[in-house]
């Protein structure tokens, strides 16, 4: 709507540009700028921030896969402002795609936007993601609801869809006490048994300084794999790249305040270690490490943890204290909310039928998944 009559006209927004990179390098010299525009994005979780995707990509990127697109405010490369980042790499079977970064080790898949540019950067970076597929599908798995990407998802111009991906558990990022307060009577009473139980074995714990978060992380993975000793547990925790990225993007996301890492002691030995992840909104218990003799002291680490994470949030930040992926029996008991990913799938008008296929073999894979829980075999 133009202004008063012999008032100047209102100054133009900033052009925006869009770019494609592919090279490695230039994702590592991305820090600075990234780190500013993942504080802008508040739908933005721990997985979308640079030291957590370019430590994934040095352990598990592929040479010459690596897209990324970046939208510019005002100018190209260090000459404008980053206002979106879509940090992808390409897959080439078993359906040619642009996926995002981070794996399957990353509970939450989305883009990065200014949430003050949101509307005109989303629009751009929708252009500049049609014109890099190409030939290939896009596909976004693992997407919360209210993510950066469904902006994106809204612009796209060509066929799209979007299914289910794995069910989430969160909760109100609340201190301990008024988490109890949620519960039944009953079952508050024996969660505050439980703390008065740690206080009484003198457990302590301790927040761990940026200098020292590679060596308790190492601690937490050797404690991860006794724990599970003869049990079945994730495969990649205890494969050697996993260690090197964790270790990796430990240090720097505890300097910039996207992750904590406290220890538990116990009689001067360290027996615990937990790893939660925070960004703007969400913050989440990724992964801990436990000494089986916790157990055997009748010490109830999920307690444990929980409270201390619930610690981490005291004086604001984050309103989600997520359980992340998986529905297992003893996060119900703190009477979550249930929160199903999803999953984005976005095609050219040339690679509709790449479309059909991935919807395909997402139905056969959820049929697979129903028959092995009604026959109780493994997965289910």
């Amino acid at each position: 709507m133009p202004g008063p009559a012999g008032s100047p006209p209102a100054p133009a927004a900033p052009a925006l540009t869009a770019e494609l990179v592919t090279d490695p390098d230039e994702f590592a010299a991305l820090a600075v700028p990234w780190t500013r525009l993942f504080g802008r994005c508040g739908a933005a979780t721990p997985f979308q921030s640079h030291a957590w995707l370019h430590s994934w990509w040095l352990s598990y990127g592929t040479p010459g896969r690596l897209r990324l697109l970046l939208v510019r405010e005002g100018g190209e490369r260090e000459g404008g402002e980053l206002v979106a980042a879509a940090p992808l790499m390409l897959r080439r079977t078993p359906v040619p795609a642009l996926v995002p970064l981070g794996g399957a080790i990353s509970d939450h898949a989305d883009v990065l936007l200014d949430d003050h540019r949101a509307d005109r950067a989303a629009g751009m970076l929708a252009g500049a993601l049609s014109r890099a597929a190409r030939t290939a599908l896009v596909d976004f798995r693992e997407v919360r609801p209210g993510s950066a990407v469904e902006h994106v998802y809204a612009r796209w111009g060509g066929p799209r869809h979007r299914v289910p991906d794995s069910p989430c558990l969160e909760l109100p990022a609340l201190p301990m006490d008024d988490l109890l307060a949620r519960l039944p009577s009953a079952k508050a009473q024996r969660v505050r048994a439980k703390l008065r139980r740690l206080r009484s074995l003198g457990v302590r714990r301790r927040v761990v300084p940026p200098e020292e978060a590679g060596a308790a992380l190492r601690r937490l993975l050797a404690l991860h794999r006794l724990q599970w000793q003869g049990r079945a547990v994730t495969p990649e925790h205890l494969r050697p790249r996993f260690q090197e990225h964790l270790v990796r993007a430990a240090e720097p996301m505890v300097r910039a305040g996207q992750a904590v890492v406290t220890e538990f002691r116990l009689d001067g030995e360290v027996v615990a270690v937990d790893l939660t992840l925070l960004s703007p909104r969400l913050a989440g218990g990724y992964l801990y490490g436990a000494h089986p003799c916790l157990r055997e002291r009748k010490a109830d680490v999920a307690v444990m943890l929980l409270d201390a994470c619930a610690g981490h949030l005291c004086g604001g930040g984050p309103d989600t204290l997520s359980l992340l992926r998986g529905d297992e029996p003893y996060k119900h008991h703190w009477r979550p909310r249930p929160v199903v990913n999803e999953r984005l799938l976005l095609a050219r008008r040339r690679t509709a039928p790449l479309l059909s296929a991935a919807l395909c073999e997402d139905a056969v894979r959820r049929r697979a998944k129903a028959l092995l829980r009604r026959e109780g075999g493994p997965g289910a």
